[in-house]
């Protein structure tokens, strides 16, 4: 690979090196790695955090080529090239911290520890600003998820249930178990500025669970369960999810014990292929489109409602389940997430004999 020419500052005059600094600052706060500026400037990457220096020394003044003296500094280059690689490339578990997110006082202490300076929140803030750092909502992930396993599923499992199920004929389901209570409640209201909002409930809460099951054609199957989700109750469903099938159903479950039960077995044997069960990877919510139906029904269907016992809240909820199963373009939906898009490839055959068929019918074939 050729090197890139580094560029020797010392032979700019003073203007353009002026001129170079700041535009090495300016796009480092907007968001570029400084590691990355410093080759696109051709400069060594120690220099950049130099000019970085500089800058949180003594604003865009302390740029100037010709400028010298200014308040001394706490951080050098060094010192904020190190904070900037802790911070964007490390977890705060790394660092012994107890907390998997960074916070302005855990870096502050970071700092206090290894160069022994002590900065004030606003500081530390303005250093992360100057490294082009932000606060940002993270995107979660289990911490007991297997990569290993998750990898195997996307590239071998998963695809091979899509060989069986193209072969056999079979419609391939997503299925999950989940409890509605009376005291979720989502999104915004209006209130006096200053006055944060609190949402008056009698104290009685009541609930029960549900479990569905959904298809990348659009079906929707649910159940209303009263008291706990056992190997009994997950049959009951099944037995629900084969009326009126013509087609062997294929069921992609998480690892619930009521999933892996011994009469769960049995009786998916003595269905003589009519159902197959298949587990999802450990920890792997993200991966089953089936989620997106209990964020839809907590979101739009009961967080935002006013209901004052059991029966009201079971009527939402049937109603709103129903609502979704005549529309099959939302549940289609659920399967184009980026999380869930691994699955859309599982009716590439299907989506293509109905095109072939609508042009034939254009055609008046």
């Amino acid at each position: 690979m050729k090197k890139v020419r580094e560029t020797d500052c010392r032979r700019l005059d003073h203007k353009a090196l002026s001129e170079l600094r700041k535009q090495g600052v300016l796009q480092v706060q907007s968001g570029t790695s400084p590691e990355v500026v410093a080759m696109g400037l051709g400069i060594n990457r120690t220099t950049i955090y130099d000019w970085l220096a500089l800058y949180r020394s003594g604003g865009w003044d302390a740029l100037k080529a010709k400028k010298r003296g200014g308040r001394r500094r706490k951080l050098n280059g060094k010192a904020m090239a190190w904070v900037y690689r802790v911070v964007a490339m490390k977890n705060p578990l790394q660092m012994k911290f107890a907390f998997a997110l960074w916070t302005i006082d855990m870096i502050r202490k970071l700092i206090n520890d290894k160069f022994a300076i002590a900065l004030s929140k606003a500081s530390v803030n303005r250093l992360l600003d100057q490294l082009g750092l932000s606060a940002q909502k993270p995107l979660w992930r289990a911490y007991q998820q297997n990569p290993e396993a998750l990898e195997a599923w996307l590239k071998c499992d998963y695809p091979k249930i899509k060989r069986m199920a193209a072969k056999n004929g079979a419609e391939v389901f997503f299925g999950d178990e989940a409890g509605v209570r009376s005291d979720h409640h989502s999104g915004t209201t209006w209130a006096p500025k200053g006055k944060t909002p609190v949402v008056s409930s009698t104290g009685a809460r009541f609930g029960f669970n549900i479990i569905s099951a959904v298809s990348a054609r659009g079906a929707l199957r649910f159940m209303i369960v009263e008291g706990s989700v056992g190997a009994g109750t997950f049959i009951d469903f099944m037995k629900r999810l084969l009326i009126g099938a013509t087609k062997p159903v294929y069921l992609i479950v998480d690892g619930h014990p009521s999933h892996k039960a011994k009469m769960v077995r049995e009786w998916i044997e003595a269905q003589a292929g009519r159902i197959r069960l298949f587990l999802l990877p450990g920890y792997s919510p993200d991966l089953n489109p089936d989620e997106l139906v209990w964020n839809n029904l907590k979101n739009h269907g009961l967080g935002k409602r006013v209901y004052s016992s059991k029966e009201e809240m079971k009527k939402i909820v049937i109603s709103h389940m129903r609502k979704l199963q005549q529309l099959p373009q939302v549940i289609r939906g659920f399967f184009r997430k980026p999380s869930t898009i691994y699955t859309a490839a599982l009716y590439v055959p299907f989506i293509m004999r109905r095109l072939k068929t609508k042009k034939s019918k254009q055609l008046g074939l």
